[in-house]
């Protein structure tokens, strides 16, 4: 899926048929709209890299910056996350609930890279909320799910406001009516210096009471991974733009171009997304001492491909 397509987005209320409906949606790799307690998000399957690069996709402009993994309970989170005692002190605290934590990711999760954008942290959360946490049950799944609305849009706490959104670009919105906490997760990033990421409905001075220890950055701006120049860079040069490659160069192809790798050989900029961080992974194993990418078309999800590209050049 890529946001030209076109979807008769329904929306349909809460319900375990309609429950039903948004699971299967789920297992077939699409992304289905949600409430939470926080805000209404585009839920998809977390472990499947075509079903996270949709999400992309239906939001538009894309952006690949990190996503919140939402699961049922903290032995769901234990399982993808190693919890310090920080961590497993402010998940006792406050979940089910609107916090995230970022956390060093465990290797083996299945969780898509394109979730942690191939970074080793992955944003996690356990939500209260019934709709959502129902979705997890029913899917056997943990969940991506940013915003439901368009990239730069206003944040979605109603259904009406997701289809004023995403109307046409996603298949089904689970309406659980208003949100009641209608501002995004609080994020923190724990550790030997625990930081506000974001500020929200838990305030910085519970976690901090909770942690013994004041926050750094609280009052500070929100701090986004992604944002530096040079990021998602592998340990050997890259090049971009490339037709072929060098003798001493580890060719990854898209569309016509072929490689030693590809994106996607059919020329899928949804492919292409999914497949990203895996294939630069592998090409930085490889035993070439450098990288070069073939082009690719810098429109819809192309853009932020090349974004991420350009920044793994830098």
């Amino acid at each position: 899926m890529d946001a030209t397509n076109s979807f008769a987005t329904r929306c349909r209320a809460y319900d375990a048929a309609a429950l039903a409906e948004a699971a299967r949606l789920v297992a077939e790799g699409q992304p289905i709209a949600v409430a939470t307690e926080t805000v209404y998000g585009l839920a998809a399957d977390a472990t499947n890299p075509r079903a996270v690069a949709a999400i992309y996709a239906a939001k538009g402009r894309p952006s690949f910056n990190p996503l919140i993994v939402h699961v049922a309970s903290l032995a769901a989170a234990e399982a993808l996350a190693d919890f310090d005692a920080g961590a497993r002190a402010l998940a006792e605290a406050f979940w089910p609930g609107p916090l995230t934590l970022v956390l060093p990711a465990r290797t083996g999760s299945g969780i898509a890279s394109l979730v942690t954008a191939g970074l080793p942290t992955i944003a996690i959360r356990v939500p209260a909320h019934r709709a959502i946490q129902g979705l997890i049950e029913a899917s056997g799944k943990p969940l991506a799910a940013p915003s439901a609305n368009a990239s730069g849009g206003i944040s979605p706490t109603r259904a009406a406001h997701v289809l004023m959104s995403l109307e046409g670009r996603i298949a089904l919105v689970l309406d659980d009516g208003p949100c009641p906490e209608g501002l995004e997760s609080t994020i923190v990033l724990t550790g030997n210096t625990p930081r506000l990421l974001r500020p929200g409905p838990i305030s910085a001075a519970a976690i901090a009471a909770v942690l013994g220890q004041p926050l750094a950055n609280a009052v500070g701006g929100i701090i986004a991974p992604g944002q530096l120049a040079s990021h998602y860079a592998p340990a050997k040069p890259l090049r971009l733009d490339a037709t072929d490659a060098g003798p001493d160069e580890w060719l990854i192809g898209f569309g016509a171009v072929s490689g030693d790798d590809t994106l996607s050989a059919t020329g899928d900029l949804t492919e292409a997304a999914a497949s990203l961080f895996d294939t630069l992974h592998g090409a930085d194993a490889s035993g070439k001492p450098r990288i070069a990418v073939a082009p690719v078309p810098d429109e819809g999800l192309g853009a932020a491909i090349n974004d991420r590209l350009a920044r793994a050049a830098h």
